[in-house]
Protein backbone atom coordinates (compact mmCIF):
# COMPACT_ATOMS: atom_id res chain seq x y z
CA UNK A 1 0.00 0.00 0.00
CA UNK A 2 1.36 3.10 -1.09
CA UNK A 3 1.58 6.25 1.31
CA UNK A 4 -1.25 8.41 -0.54
CA UNK A 5 -3.89 4.79 -0.30
CA UNK A 6 -5.92 3.60 1.79
CA UNK A 7 -8.50 1.25 1.72
CA UNK A 8 -10.67 3.17 4.27
CA UNK A 9 -13.58 5.12 3.05
CA UNK A 10 -13.92 9.16 3.74
CA UNK A 11 -14.28 10.15 7.34
CA UNK A 12 -14.42 12.76 9.19
CA UNK A 13 -11.55 13.04 11.59
CA UNK A 14 -10.73 14.92 14.11
CA UNK A 15 -7.06 15.75 14.97
CA UNK A 16 -6.02 17.41 18.03
CA UNK A 17 -2.39 18.98 18.82
CA UNK A 18 -1.99 19.20 14.76
CA UNK A 19 0.43 22.59 15.13
CA UNK A 20 2.65 20.15 16.23
CA UNK A 21 4.94 17.99 13.40
CA UNK A 22 3.49 14.86 14.10
CA UNK A 23 0.14 15.98 13.86
CA UNK A 24 0.46 18.41 11.06
CA UNK A 25 1.84 15.29 9.54
CA UNK A 26 -0.98 13.17 10.24
CA UNK A 27 -3.70 15.26 9.35
CA UNK A 28 -1.84 16.41 5.65
CA UNK A 29 -1.90 12.60 5.10
CA UNK A 30 -5.15 12.05 6.21
CA UNK A 31 -6.46 14.56 3.54
CA UNK A 32 -4.48 13.31 1.05
CA UNK A 33 -6.34 10.09 1.32
CA UNK A 34 -9.75 12.30 1.00
CA UNK A 35 -10.72 12.29 4.38
CA UNK A 36 -12.53 15.66 5.56
CA UNK A 37 -10.20 16.85 8.58
CA UNK A 38 -11.16 18.63 11.54
CA UNK A 39 -8.00 20.36 13.82
CA UNK A 40 -8.32 21.19 17.56
CA UNK A 41 -4.79 23.12 19.25
CA UNK A 42 -4.68 26.04 20.95
CA UNK A 43 -2.77 28.22 17.72
CA UNK A 44 -3.71 27.69 14.34
CA UNK A 45 -2.47 24.76 12.26
CA UNK A 46 -1.33 24.98 8.43
CA UNK A 47 -3.03 24.15 5.48
CA UNK A 48 -6.22 23.75 7.69
CA UNK A 49 -9.43 24.71 6.66
CA UNK A 50 -11.42 23.40 9.57
CA UNK A 51 -9.66 24.66 12.17
CA UNK A 52 -11.30 24.66 15.97
CA UNK A 53 -9.19 26.78 18.37
CA UNK A 54 -9.45 25.97 22.14
CA UNK A 55 -7.93 23.98 25.42
CA UNK A 56 -8.39 20.70 26.17
CA UNK A 57 -9.48 22.12 29.94
CA UNK A 58 -12.56 23.74 27.74
CA UNK A 59 -15.22 21.23 27.80
CA UNK A 60 -17.45 23.42 25.89
CA UNK A 61 -14.59 23.70 22.90
CA UNK A 62 -14.11 20.10 22.95
CA UNK A 63 -17.59 19.22 22.41
CA UNK A 64 -17.14 21.70 19.55
CA UNK A 65 -14.43 20.15 18.11
CA UNK A 66 -15.87 17.06 17.98
CA UNK A 67 -19.38 17.40 16.83
CA UNK A 68 -20.09 15.22 13.79
CA UNK A 69 -17.26 13.88 13.66
CA UNK A 70 -16.64 9.68 13.00
CA UNK A 71 -13.07 9.83 14.33
CA UNK A 72 -10.32 11.60 16.78
CA UNK A 73 -6.35 10.90 16.38
CA UNK A 74 -5.30 12.40 19.91
CA UNK A 75 -1.94 14.15 20.02
CA UNK A 76 -2.34 17.26 21.90
CA UNK A 77 -0.37 16.83 25.53
CA UNK A 78 1.87 18.40 27.35
CA UNK A 79 5.25 17.26 26.30
CA UNK A 80 7.92 18.17 28.54
CA UNK A 81 11.35 16.45 30.81
CA UNK A 82 10.31 18.66 33.62
CA UNK A 83 7.49 20.62 34.85
CA UNK A 84 4.60 20.67 37.67
CA UNK A 85 2.75 18.08 37.99
CA UNK A 86 -0.52 19.69 37.93
CA UNK A 87 0.00 20.79 34.64
CA UNK A 88 0.59 17.33 33.15
CA UNK A 89 -2.68 16.37 35.14
CA UNK A 90 -4.88 19.37 33.37
CA UNK A 91 -3.64 18.69 30.06
CA UNK A 92 -2.67 15.41 30.03
CA UNK A 93 -5.26 13.29 32.44
CA UNK A 94 -8.38 15.69 32.70
CA UNK A 95 -7.93 17.06 29.03
CA UNK A 96 -7.70 13.63 27.77
CA UNK A 97 -10.84 12.26 29.83
CA UNK A 98 -12.88 15.82 28.46
CA UNK A 99 -11.90 14.57 25.18
CA UNK A 100 -12.77 10.86 25.71
CA UNK A 101 -16.08 12.01 27.22
CA UNK A 102 -17.26 14.68 24.47
CA UNK A 103 -16.14 12.17 21.69
CA UNK A 104 -18.68 9.04 22.99
CA UNK A 105 -21.08 11.64 23.18
CA UNK A 106 -21.13 12.51 19.91
CA UNK A 107 -21.05 9.63 18.36
CA UNK A 108 -17.49 8.71 17.32
CA UNK A 109 -16.61 5.65 16.93
CA UNK A 110 -13.12 5.43 16.93
CA UNK A 111 -10.55 6.47 18.76
CA UNK A 112 -6.89 6.87 18.43
CA UNK A 113 -4.64 8.06 21.45
CA UNK A 114 -1.26 8.72 20.65
CA UNK A 115 1.01 7.59 23.25
CA UNK A 116 4.59 6.84 24.13
CA UNK A 117 6.85 3.36 25.39
CA UNK A 118 7.62 6.20 27.97
CA UNK A 119 4.60 4.86 29.98
CA UNK A 120 6.57 1.12 30.56
CA UNK A 121 9.29 2.34 30.47
CA UNK A 122 10.83 1.69 34.18
CA UNK A 123 14.02 2.96 33.96
CA UNK A 124 16.14 -0.66 33.14
CA UNK A 125 16.83 -1.74 29.53
CA UNK A 126 14.55 -2.98 27.29
CA UNK A 127 15.95 -4.96 24.68
CA UNK A 128 13.62 -6.34 21.88
CA UNK A 129 10.61 -5.68 24.23
CA UNK A 130 7.02 -5.79 23.07
CA UNK A 131 4.70 -2.79 24.59
CA UNK A 132 4.04 -3.38 28.12
CA UNK A 133 1.30 -2.48 30.13
CA UNK A 134 1.34 1.26 31.26
CA UNK A 135 2.15 1.89 34.87
CA UNK A 136 1.49 5.09 36.07
CA UNK A 137 3.58 4.65 39.33
CA UNK A 138 6.71 2.92 37.71
CA UNK A 139 6.81 5.02 34.56
CA UNK A 140 9.59 8.52 35.16
CA UNK A 141 8.97 11.82 34.98
CA UNK A 142 5.66 13.39 35.04
CA UNK A 143 4.67 13.25 31.49
CA UNK A 144 5.74 9.45 31.39
CA UNK A 145 3.63 9.47 34.16
CA UNK A 146 0.06 10.96 33.56
CA UNK A 147 0.14 9.70 29.69
CA UNK A 148 0.32 6.08 31.18
CA UNK A 149 -2.76 7.13 33.12
CA UNK A 150 -4.34 8.55 30.16
CA UNK A 151 -3.65 5.90 28.08
CA UNK A 152 -5.30 3.37 30.71
CA UNK A 153 -7.92 5.44 30.93
CA UNK A 154 -8.55 5.60 26.94
CA UNK A 155 -8.77 1.36 26.37
CA UNK A 156 -10.57 1.32 29.71
CA UNK A 157 -13.21 2.97 27.46
CA UNK A 158 -13.18 1.02 24.55
CA UNK A 159 -16.24 -1.33 22.93
CA UNK A 160 -17.57 -2.64 20.20
CA UNK A 161 -19.24 1.07 19.46
CA UNK A 162 -16.19 3.23 20.44
CA UNK A 163 -13.37 1.71 19.72
CA UNK A 164 -9.73 2.94 20.83
CA UNK A 165 -6.53 2.18 20.33
CA UNK A 166 -3.02 3.35 21.55
CA UNK A 167 -0.23 4.03 19.29
CA UNK A 168 2.98 4.67 20.79
CA UNK A 169 5.77 6.37 18.42
CA UNK A 170 9.10 6.07 20.03
CA UNK A 171 11.53 8.88 19.51
CA UNK A 172 10.25 10.80 16.82
CA UNK A 173 12.42 13.10 14.55
CA UNK A 174 12.38 14.68 11.74
CA UNK A 175 12.66 18.09 9.59
CA UNK A 176 11.21 20.98 11.82
CA UNK A 177 11.50 18.79 14.97
CA UNK A 178 11.74 20.75 18.58
CA UNK A 179 12.01 18.28 20.66
CA UNK A 180 14.88 16.11 19.89
CA UNK A 181 16.46 17.52 16.65
CA UNK A 182 16.57 21.39 16.92
CA UNK A 183 17.82 20.79 20.42
CA UNK A 184 20.98 18.25 19.90
CA UNK A 185 22.13 20.78 17.20
CA UNK A 186 21.55 24.08 19.11
CA UNK A 187 23.54 22.49 22.40
CA UNK A 188 26.12 20.31 20.21
CA UNK A 189 26.77 24.15 18.94
CA UNK A 190 27.27 25.13 21.81
CA UNK A 191 29.55 22.76 23.32
CA UNK A 192 27.08 21.56 25.69
CA UNK A 193 26.10 18.06 24.45
CA UNK A 194 27.95 15.28 25.97
CA UNK A 195 27.54 11.88 25.26
CA UNK A 196 26.53 9.13 28.30
CA UNK A 197 28.72 6.07 28.47
CA UNK A 198 29.84 6.80 24.99
CA UNK A 199 27.03 6.73 23.33
CA UNK A 200 26.45 2.93 23.38
CA UNK A 201 23.11 2.69 24.15
CA UNK A 202 21.01 0.72 21.40
CA UNK A 203 18.12 2.91 20.78
CA UNK A 204 14.75 2.64 18.35
CA UNK A 205 13.75 5.90 16.78
CA UNK A 206 11.01 6.78 14.18
CA UNK A 207 11.43 9.12 11.13
CA UNK A 208 8.46 11.06 11.42
CA UNK A 209 6.96 9.87 7.67
CA UNK A 210 6.91 6.18 9.41
CA UNK A 211 5.30 7.41 12.92
CA UNK A 212 2.64 9.54 10.88
CA UNK A 213 1.36 6.50 8.52
CA UNK A 214 1.47 4.30 11.46
CA UNK A 215 -1.06 6.08 13.47
CA UNK A 216 -3.01 6.80 10.23
CA UNK A 217 -2.77 3.25 9.88
CA UNK A 218 -4.31 2.41 13.16
CA UNK A 219 -7.22 4.52 12.65
CA UNK A 220 -8.01 2.23 8.93
CA UNK A 221 -7.03 -1.09 11.00
CA UNK A 222 -8.88 -0.22 14.47
CA UNK A 223 -10.91 -3.76 13.73
CA UNK A 224 -7.69 -5.33 14.76
CA UNK A 225 -6.02 -2.78 16.36
CA UNK A 226 -8.61 -1.53 18.68
CA UNK A 227 -7.96 -2.53 23.02
CA UNK A 228 -4.52 -2.79 22.38
CA UNK A 229 -1.24 -0.22 23.04
CA UNK A 230 1.83 -0.98 20.11
CA UNK A 231 4.84 0.43 20.25
CA UNK A 232 6.12 1.83 16.78
CA UNK A 233 9.56 2.58 15.66
CA UNK A 234 11.79 2.41 12.55
CA UNK A 235 12.95 -1.09 13.50
CA UNK A 236 16.69 0.37 13.48
CA UNK A 237 17.91 0.38 16.71
CA UNK A 238 21.37 2.09 16.58
CA UNK A 239 23.77 3.31 19.00
CA UNK A 240 22.67 6.60 20.53
CA UNK A 241 25.90 8.06 19.64
CA UNK A 242 25.32 7.43 15.93
CA UNK A 243 22.44 9.00 16.06
CA UNK A 244 23.41 12.41 17.78
CA UNK A 245 26.57 12.22 15.05
CA UNK A 246 24.29 11.84 12.29
CA UNK A 247 21.56 14.52 13.51
CA UNK A 248 24.95 16.69 13.98
CA UNK A 249 26.37 16.33 10.56
CA UNK A 250 22.64 16.86 9.45
CA UNK A 251 22.42 20.33 11.14
CA UNK A 252 26.20 21.69 10.28
CA UNK A 253 27.03 20.80 13.89
CA UNK A 254 30.25 19.23 15.11
CA UNK A 255 29.26 15.79 16.79
CA UNK A 256 30.07 15.82 20.79
CA UNK A 257 33.17 14.46 22.21
CA UNK A 258 32.63 15.23 25.98
CA UNK A 259 31.79 11.78 27.63
CA UNK A 260 29.69 11.44 30.91
CA UNK A 261 29.37 8.34 33.22
CA UNK A 262 25.82 7.77 32.99
CA UNK A 263 25.81 7.28 36.62
CA UNK A 264 27.03 10.49 37.12
CA UNK A 265 24.26 12.12 34.30
CA UNK A 266 21.05 10.22 36.17
CA UNK A 267 22.24 12.01 39.60
CA UNK A 268 23.35 14.88 38.17
CA UNK A 269 19.97 15.22 36.88
CA UNK A 270 17.77 14.85 39.62
CA UNK A 271 19.72 17.68 41.57
CA UNK A 272 19.57 19.76 38.18
CA UNK A 273 15.63 19.21 37.58
CA UNK A 274 15.02 20.08 41.27
CA UNK A 275 17.30 23.50 41.36
CA UNK A 276 15.74 24.16 37.72
CA UNK A 277 11.60 23.82 39.32
CA UNK A 278 13.06 25.60 42.33
CA UNK A 279 14.28 28.70 40.73
CA UNK A 280 12.45 28.98 37.47
CA UNK A 281 14.89 28.83 35.25
CA UNK A 282 14.35 29.18 31.59
CA UNK A 283 16.66 27.50 28.57
CA UNK A 284 17.00 30.19 26.11
CA UNK A 285 15.08 27.85 23.04
CA UNK A 286 13.28 24.96 25.16
CA UNK A 287 12.28 26.27 28.83
CA UNK A 288 13.70 23.10 29.55
CA UNK A 289 16.75 22.31 32.13
CA UNK A 290 20.33 21.29 30.50
CA UNK A 291 19.83 17.76 31.76
CA UNK A 292 16.87 15.72 33.68
CA UNK A 293 17.55 12.00 35.38
CA UNK A 294 15.06 10.67 32.77
CA UNK A 295 16.42 12.25 29.94
CA UNK A 296 19.69 10.49 31.48
CA UNK A 297 18.09 7.49 31.72
CA UNK A 298 17.16 7.84 27.46
CA UNK A 299 20.64 8.91 26.69
CA UNK A 300 22.51 5.75 28.46
CA UNK A 301 19.79 3.09 28.41
CA UNK A 302 18.48 0.60 26.06
CA UNK A 303 15.34 1.16 25.07
CA UNK A 304 14.38 -0.53 21.14
CA UNK A 305 11.29 -2.75 20.70
CA UNK A 306 10.27 -5.91 18.72
CA UNK A 307 8.03 -4.59 15.83
CA UNK A 308 6.32 -8.37 14.47
CA UNK A 309 2.94 -7.31 16.76
CA UNK A 310 2.72 -3.96 15.47
CA UNK A 311 3.57 -4.87 11.60
CA UNK A 312 0.96 -7.74 11.76
CA UNK A 313 -1.90 -5.67 13.59
CA UNK A 314 -1.35 -2.75 11.43
CA UNK A 315 -0.89 -4.28 8.31
CA UNK A 316 2.34 -1.83 8.20
CA UNK A 317 6.15 -1.10 7.44
CA UNK A 318 8.44 1.55 7.61
CA UNK A 319 8.95 3.86 4.59
CA UNK A 320 11.62 5.58 5.44
CA UNK A 321 15.03 4.43 6.72
CA UNK A 322 17.26 5.85 9.52
CA UNK A 323 19.68 7.03 6.73
CA UNK A 324 16.85 8.41 4.19
CA UNK A 325 15.79 10.28 7.28
CA UNK A 326 19.09 11.83 7.91
CA UNK A 327 19.26 12.77 4.78
CA UNK A 328 16.07 14.73 4.15
CA UNK A 329 16.92 16.30 7.51
CA UNK A 330 20.34 17.41 5.75
CA UNK A 331 18.44 18.94 2.92
CA UNK A 332 15.73 20.55 5.27
CA UNK A 333 19.16 22.40 6.80
CA UNK A 334 20.43 23.44 3.43
CA UNK A 335 17.52 24.76 2.28
CA UNK A 336 16.95 26.80 5.46
CA UNK A 337 20.33 28.27 4.69
CA UNK A 338 20.15 29.87 1.23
Amino acid sequence: MSENQSSAPTRRVLVTGASGMLGGAIAERLRTQGHLVRTFQRRPSQGATDDVLGSLADSEAVRQATKGMDAVIHLAAKVSFTGAWQEFVDTNINGTNNLLRASKEAGVKDFVFVSSPSVAHFGEPLAGATAGVADPERARGNYARSKAAAELNALAQDSSDFRVTAIRPHVVWGPGDTQLVERVIHRAKAGRLPLLDHGAALIDTTYIDNAASAIVRGLERMEFAHGRALVVTNGEPRPVGELIAGICQAGGAPAPRLNVPGWLARGAGSVIERVWLAAGAKDLVHDEPPMTRFLAEQLSTAHWFDQRETHEILDWKPEVTIAEGLQRLASHYVELDR
